[in-house]
């Protein structure tokens, strides 16, 4: 059974992590969640959830306006060959979520299997404070980058902090 949004927020707090959590409308795309930029502080982000043509799988986060050239970013991450987006029964059966409320948080869900690497945009882990959905769409958890790191690595992940947006490449970091 995946976890729910109070296991997240359980295991955050025994690891000492502070966050704050907006509750909202459901929003299912960057697109959609453009008024919560206005309202909820700190860098607003997208997840991409991808699988290599060995199998292997990815979640790239990024921030909402980064761009990413499915294309190229294999050579980034060290992925086989192009990569291509995880079905919807993939990413349930190791991540625990449904589209559209991908998120890092969901690596509680990956912690037995580690079948994930999780990639963290240079560019994201700049700002401070970062937003994701707890699990679920209905709701924006704020979480420090240094935090958001410590619990990757709480889950058992080794994240990997690289350039993989042309604005983190850009920026030369």
């Amino acid at each position: 059974m995946p976890a729910t949004r109070d296991d997240l927020l359980s295991f955050l707090a025994e690891l000492g992590i502070a966050v704050s959590t907006v509750d909202h409308q459901p929003v299912f795309t960057v697109a959609e969640s453009g008024d919560l930029h206005e309202r909820i502080p700190g860098g607003h982000t997208k997840n991409l959830f991808v699988k290599d043509k060995k199998g292997r799988l990815f979640l790239i986060v990024a921030l909402h306006d980064a761009e990413i050239d499915l294309k190229k970013v294999h050579q980034v991450v060290g992925a086989q060959g192009r990569v291509s987006f995880g079905n919807a029964d993939l990413l349930m059966e190791v991540l625990g979520v449904e589209p559209g409320s991908v998120t890092p948080f969901s690596l509680i869900n990956d912690r037995g299997n580690l079948r994930v690497t999780p990639v963290f945009d240079a560019a994201m882990m700049q700002h401070d404070i970062l937003n994701y959905h707890p699990l679920k769409n209905d709701a924006t958890t704020a979480i420090s980058a240094a935090d958001l790191l410590k619990f990757a690595e709480a889950c058992g992940h080794e994240p990997r902090v690289l350039a993989v947006s042309e604005q983190a490449r850009e920026a030369g970091l």
